[in-house]
């Protein structure tokens, strides 16, 4: 797959998939926004290959998901942690694990409860500007310059 040519096209599903779209680099950023950000912990909690973790943290970093920080001098380590858009990314992570626990949670799964409440959260996709969920009506992806009245483009029912 030719990542560079999904970054310039213009569907933003795929410029978003070339960034963020493996298992691997899905799996760090869910970490991160649980708080891990040390190489190590990373590792344990994925039990990751080495060479896997180090590559797709070099990744995620050049793509603006996350930042290296530097934390030790001596030796020379760095953490990661979520920059504005890797914590952009959050809520496409929920509200994957809700698609999943939907239609693959068989035998139970973990969820997500509100911190101060305890309310299990149950993560929902809407247009801001109708407040309509995404799903329950058609849509059309139109291609850039064009408006949103335009006929072309692709029907999601």
């Amino acid at each position: 797959m030719d990542s560079e040519k999904l970054c310039a096209g213009q569907c933003p599903v795929a410029r978003a998939l070339a960034r963020a779209g493996d298992t691997w680099s899905m799996l760090i950023l869910r970490d991160a926004g649980r708080g891990l950000t040390r190489y190590d912990q990373f590792r344990a909690n994925l039990g990751i290959a080495p060479n896997i973790l180090a590559s797709r943290l070099k990744s995620l970093t050049a793509a603006g998901l996350l930042e290296k920080r530097r934390y030790s001098d001596r030796p020379v380590r760095h953490e990661y942690v979520l920059s504005d858009s890797g914590r952009d990314f959050l809520p496409v992570l929920l509200a994957l694990g809700a698609w999943g626990a939907r239609h693959f949670g068989e035998g139970g799964v973990a969820h997500h409860v509100d911190a101060a409440t305890g309310a299990r959260v149950r993560p929902v996709v809407v247009d801001a500007g109708t407040g309509a969920p995404i799903g329950s009506r058609p849509l059309r992806l139109v291609p850039p310059g064009e408006e949103g009245g335009a006929r072309r483009g692709w029907l999601l029912d």
